[in-house]
């Protein structure tokens, strides 16, 4: 390491620049002023949906026309009385809480309340899932 001098580094700024972002379209916009200045026939075309929602607007009113033509009350299907009674009894039978079902069939204990509440829409898989962990057939005859 003898005889070697201070190491020196020469550190000099980089500017790096980025292009301006709309460059092409000023140069066009120059050329489309220029020939205007020059008196030459200019043909302009407007994109029929440029800038704005027309498009979609027209299929929403089809819609909600539909919509407010409708007579028919329409719900969701909920999870049947018996259906709920026979969750919650076997769930008792194995002297399970609501989150500890809900653990072992992977879901959020607010899905079991949902159940056994009826208020959840029903889900064929949660079900089977159910009907697997407590060892009962749920729905249809014993």
């Amino acid at each position: 390491m003898a005889g070697v001098g201070p190491i020196s580094q020469d550190w000099e700024p980089v500017v790096i620049r980025k292009k301006a972002p709309n460059a092409a379209a000023k140069k066009d916009e120059k050329a489309v002023n220029a020939a205007r200045r020059s008196g030459a026939e200019i043909e302009t075309l407007r994109k029929s949906t440029a800038g704005s929602n027309k498009a979609a607007s027209s299929s929403t009113s089809l819609n909600t026309r539909k919509l407010d033509e409708e007579t028919e009350t329409l719900a969701h299907e909920r999870v049947p009385s018996e259906l709920k009674k026979n969750i919650m009894k076997a769930r008792m039978d194995k002297k399970l809480t609501q989150a500890q079902l809900a653990q072992l069939i992977n879901e959020k204990p607010q899905v079991i309340q949902e159940y056994e509440s009826g208020k959840a829409i029903p889900n064929q898989q949660i079900i089977i899932k159910l009907e697997r962990v407590l060892g009962a057939k749920l729905r249809g005859k014993k």
